[in-house]
């Protein structure tokens, strides 16, 4: 018995330190978020692939000063001249000088569920409080060669780039080089750039084509291991990840690749270079020095192409930036054939579950039109699927809680005697065809389904900012009343505290957790049954702090089997009662 109190201590623990964990490494380790950079660090354009060895970085170690404003809006008004961009779902604009992909805000999502509030800003130019932004370009073989840079004024051929009519820039670069740069977009996130130059000159000019994202500054991140936030990519299809710790401790990634992508991935956004899926480019992510801060960048060099005189030389590139929708990702990797883009959206160790629920619960709440009922549908038709093996262990523990008075006469009378006990504890169980580890099996092998259902509920972009009903306005996160200021009704916000913060359906969830609970046979142990007893309560205060969303579900799935529970113990009662073989 001491072995099994042990076992059953030594999971409690391991559960507790699971779910709990985000929160005391928030609240003791964390961090205040990093200042911007100062000054621009060493270019880390890659070099081209094999067969360009002797390219030369334009940009060698030179550095450029510049100035750090204290808003976005103030950074942006410096550099005026822009070309606007407007989409029904971006609203932004590309920086002229340097043609820079450097203002970016996501027209359909809010900072917040006050549909006052401000869309979220995605990109911010360089000199801003968070500098995030994409260039392409081409690099010399020869450093005498000008080529387009930071400070390169383009000439553009209209004010507003959208859906319907692109932009095209131009720049002449004095030595018989012209560079057209044609960006178009579409009705969701992605841009196309196709880039062409030019030679008017007597001489041929190798030149390599390269795209780079940078952002020099580390944001607020989860701070949860299940979700990656940082550098993302898949080259030659393997998913390649780095988090920014490893980044800014010198980790890298580097490859070679025929297509994929690259990019730097949030919780719900992700922005991601595209190279031409035909082609083998040198990828790589990681992190450079930056004055105070670090500057966090993916960038990739494609290979080495020479123009002759008279002659022009292209590339066609694409770059994402929007929000991480399922649907959307996937519709671009079949169309466009980009090499599992939905995995920017981190779908975790079972990503064969939690790949189709995603795709389910998107469906079921385009259905309903609330994420809440889809929740709730969803775990009807989990419940649904799993009802033969959930069946056969709710049978099984109903069986042996019919056998509990049996059990307890057996102890009283063998109470001196454990061996004893033992032989006619398992006598009594083949008598009654009852096997005490056969709900086991069941409940274990169901264990990674309701993980990647977490891990959906979680990740998913649906559930941020979906109300449900009542007080419930935003299913991603935590329940804004509790019952420390008597569910609202004092005007009195608790502590950001983990224990603090029980809401009215956090205690549903206890409640459904201890009624399951009483269904089930206690553990004879009087030390385990004190435990087990006790885990409504734990768990009740463990999960309140998380996702509306997640407490929706796990209550939803508590109330579903004690329903199924309780019908399974009626029809033994019944059978018994009848002196039937149960």
């Amino acid at each position: 018995m001491s072995e099994q109190r042990n076992i059953l201590l030594a999971i409690l623990l391991s559960v507790g330190i699971f779910l709990s964990w985000p929160y005391v490494s928030h609240y003791v380790f964390g961090t205040p978020l990093e200042q911007p950079a100062t000054e621009l660090a060493k270019d880390d354009t890659p070099a081209p692939p094999p067969g360009a060895d002797t390219v030369l970085e334009a940009t060698g170690d030179t550095a450029e000063k510049r100035t750090v404003f204290q808003t976005r809006e103030e950074a942006l008004a410096a550099s005026a001249d822009r070309v606007r961009i407007q989409t029904g779902k971006l609203a932004g604009s590309i920086r002229l000088e340097g043609a820079r992909f450097d203002d970016l805000t996501l027209s359909a999502y809010r900072e917040t569920t006050d549909e006052n509030s401000p869309p979220v800003d995605l990109l911010a130019p360089s000199g801003a409080p968070h500098p995030y932004f994409a260039e392409f370009g081409w690099r010399p073989v020869d450093p005498q060669t000008r080529v387009p840079d930071a400070d390169t004024p383009w000439t553009a051929d209209r004010t507003v780039l959208d859906e319907n009519n692109p932009v095209t820039l131009t720049w002449d670069n004095g030595q018989g080089l012209r560079f057209v740069r044609t960006i178009s977009v579409d009705e969701n996130y992605m841009f196309t750039i196709s880039q062409q130059v030019v030679n008017t000159s007597d001489a041929p000019v190798t030149l390599y084509p390269f795209g780079r994202i940078s952002r020099e500054f580390k944001p607020k991140t989860v701070n949860f291991f299940i979700l990656h936030e940082g550098p993302i990519a898949v080259l030659d299809g393997t998913l390649k990840e780095l988090d920014y710790p490893d980044a800014k401790d010198g980790e890298k990634v580097e490859a070679s690749t025929t297509g994929g992508w690259m990019g730097i991935t949030d919780k719900y956004w992700l922005a991601a270079l595209v190279p031409d899926q035909d082609k083998v480019v040198n990828a790589t992510m990681g992190a450079r020095p930056s004055g105070a801060s670090d500057n966090y960048s993916v960038a990739y060099a494609g290979g080495r192409m020479t123009v002759a005189p008279g002659q022009s030389i292209a590339v066609t590139d694409r770059f994402f930036a929007g929000a991480k929708e399922y649907d959307l990702l996937s519709d671009y990797s079949s169309r466009l054939g980009i090499n599992q883009f939905a995995k920017a959206i981190d779908f975790g160790w079972f990503w064969f579950f939690t790949m189709p629920f995603t795709w389910a619960l998107h469906h079921l709440y385009l259905l309903l039109g609330n994420m809440g009922l889809a929740i709730l549908a969803f775990t009807v038709v989990l419940k649904i699927f799993f009802f033969p093996l959930a069946n056969k262990s709710y049978e099984s523990m109903s069986r042996m809680k019919l056998l509990t008075p049996e059990m307890k006469k057996l102890q009283e009378r063998f109470k001196d005697d454990r061996v004893r006990l033992n032989q006619e504890m398992m006598a009594l169980y083949q008598k009654e065809k009852v096997n005490p580890l056969s709900g086991c099996l069941p409940i274990v092998l169901q264990i990674p389904v309701f993980f990647a259902l977490y891990k959906v509920i979680f990740v998913n972009i649906d559930m941020r900012h979906a109300p449900f009903y009542g007080w419930i306005t935003d299913l991603s996160a935590r329940e804004s009343i509790t019952v420390f200021n008597l569910f609202g009704l004092i005007p009195w916000t608790p502590p950001d505290f983990q224990l603090l913060w029980v809401g009215s359906l956090a205690l549903t969830m206890g409640v459904t957790m201890w009624f399951q609970q009483k269904l089930n046979p206690a553990p004879q142990d009087p030390t385990q049954a004190k435990i087990v007893g006790s885990l409504p309560i734990i768990f009740t205060f463990i999960l309140a702090p998380f996702a509306s969303g997640l407490i929706l579900y796990w209550t939803w799935n508590n109330i579903l089997s004690i329903l199924q529970q309780w019908v399974i113990m009626r029809r033994l009662d019944r059978q018994r009662s009848k002196g039937a073989k149960v």
